[in-house]
């Protein structure tokens, strides 16, 4: 019988498989394929396997090491053809080769790295396809000017024989806040047109974006023209993407938000005041914070902290009731005196407490496995 170790990160195979499906659903039906982004996760096995077999046509990360080992894996998707993979963050020099070995697409922005992946690409044999990316304001990576965008797709075409110059894409939403909205898809749409007339042919993919652009598909705003998406933390995190708490996506709110979650156990409960007693400096990570005094209430001191989730802003308490009291690196405190008491009254040192997870938390805690002792699989 197997021993659970805590903190863990509990992966539910059966609603990451019905996020996926759904999400590809969606999208399908307005002609956008989805590249299943899973750095987010770790690119867990078991969650690439949900992915595939809920109907992603790609599978990305940021992280050339996840495709290697999806590669290794071999997987496939629903109609049983080997699945193409996407590095979506850009090439670094030291990772030339492994791109070209375990990326079937790669996002670009710079000459220098593609004449790079070209010289790779020929020496074994390869044609790798790349996505050039347009900068549509957010300031992160792509060409601003759409007149070294255009010339770095001729650049690709006529002259980099081993690359395949498959479409170009934007980012929107992840540095800048900047709104994916109806006017910047038709810029994006626009780019992509000025490369068609100056390489003269179509282009496969126009790539609109990430979990965010999901808001001009939802309100039927979205260019035809727009093909794929990369979406990462909708369909995890389902309704508690950001997407859907912060910018309105209701569609969103019909996914599950348990996907994944933190299971941590209690090493302490008591009664304590809620205003610290002392004078009050700043906490251990230099932070001024402010307490209100609510009399004395019965706490349940949980081992994992930030140092294992990030941001207790991050992290969702499934105990009804229970409120995030404070964190430090290695414990999380959750005031329980508003937990109904059939639940309160059997609390005991030892027992568990699910925490439902956004992105952050379930990015730090996936690539945690320091501090998170296992990733336990309720599978299908």
């Amino acid at each position: 019988m197997e021993t659970r170790k805590y903190p863990a990160l509990i992966l539910n195979k059966q609603k990451l498989y019905e996020n996926t499906k759904q999400m590809v659903e969606w999208c399908e039906a307005s002609g956008i394929q989805v590249a299943g982004v899973v750095k987010g996760f770790d690119a867990i096995k078991e969650g690439c396997e949900a992915e595939a077999r809920g109907g992603v046509k790609m599978m990305a990360s940021s992280r050339v090491e996840h495709l290697e080992y999806i590669k290794k894996m071999g997987l496939h998707d629903i109609d049983g053809v080997d699945m193409p993979t996407l590095l979506i963050r850009m090439p670094m020099m030291c990772e030339i080769e492994d791109t070209i070995d375990f990326a079937d697409y790669s996002l670009n922005s710079e000459i220098v790295t593609l004449d790079a992946l070209n010289l790779a690409a020929e020496r074994k044999g390869k044609v790798h396809n790349v996505i050039l990316m347009t900068d549509l304001g957010d300031l992160r990576e792509g060409w601003i000017n759409t007149d070294e965008l255009v010339a770095a797709a001729v650049h690709v075409e006529h002259d980099l024989g081993n690359l395949h110059l498959a479409g170009i894409g934007t980012n929107l939403g992840c540095v800048g806040s900047v709104i994916p909205n109806k006017d910047k898809m038709e810029e994006l749409v626009h780019n992509a047109e000025l490369v068609e007339s100056a390489i003269g042919r179509k282009l496969e993919i126009i790539s609109g974006g990430a979990t965010s652009s999901l808001a001009p598909l939802f309100d039927g705003v979205m260019p035809d023209r727009v093909n794929m998406l990369r979406i990462g933390e909708a369909i995890p995190q389902g309704c508690n993407a950001s997407a859907c708490i912060e910018t309105g996506i209701k569609e969103l709110e019909q996914l599950h938000g348990d996907a994944f979650i933190l299971a941590a156990q209690i090493v302490e409960l008591n009664v304590k005041p809620t205003y610290p007693i002392g004078e009050i400096g700043t906490d251990a990570f230099g932070r001024k914070k402010e307490y209100i005094d609510r009399g004395n209430r019965l706490r349940a001191i949980l081992a994992v902290g930030l140092a294992d989730y990030g941001d207790t802003c991050d992290i969702i308490p499934q105990l009804e009731g229970a409120t995030i009291w404070g964190a430090s690196s290695d414990h999380t405190i959750l005031d329980i005196e508003d937990v109904p008491a059939q639940i309160r009254d059997n609390l005991k040192v030892g027992d568990i407490v699910n925490f439902e997870l956004r992105y952050g938390a379930m990015l730090h805690l996936a690539h945690n496995d320091k501090t998170v002792h296992q990733v336990h699989i309720e599978r299908i």
